[in-house]
């Protein structure tokens, strides 16, 4: 596996474990709809976060939730519906990024929670 998908697949794990940390259960990780893929989906009381993980070695490029471009948010937004209409949940969804960079030998977490809207 490519160190970049390594980093990544890193990247979610510790996501995760933030997440349960912060007191959210995991409700599916990599679920797939279509050509989209959901990394996290998180439920935290009567809210189902849809968690988009970024990962960087640096920021030399950038911040990692600036990654996440519109064609992905509208990828994301289609298969939390079909994620909702197939489970037949009655909660609000909202759309979070979870931003993880290296910094030395440690990794730096930022969750923008409510990262964007859809549309």
């Amino acid at each position: 596996m490519a160190e970049h998908n390594l980093l990544g697949k890193l990247g979610e794990e510790i996501a995760v474990e933030y997440l349960q940390k912060e007191g959210y259960t995991i409700v599916e990780t990599n679920w797939t709809f279509q050509k989209a893929e959901i990394d996290i989906l998180a439920q935290k009381e009567n809210t189902l976060a849809v968690v988009e993980v970024k990962t960087r070695s640096s920021l030399e490029f950038g911040l990692p939730q600036d990654f996440v471009k519109p064609k992905k948010i509208q990828l994301l937004v289609k298969a939390v519906d079909a994620y909702v209409s197939k489970n037949d949940l009655d909660v609000e969804v909202r759309f979070d990024i979870i931003a993880i960079h290296k910094e030395g030998k440690s990794f730096v977490i930022e969750h923008l929670i409510d990262a964007f809207y859809h549309f």
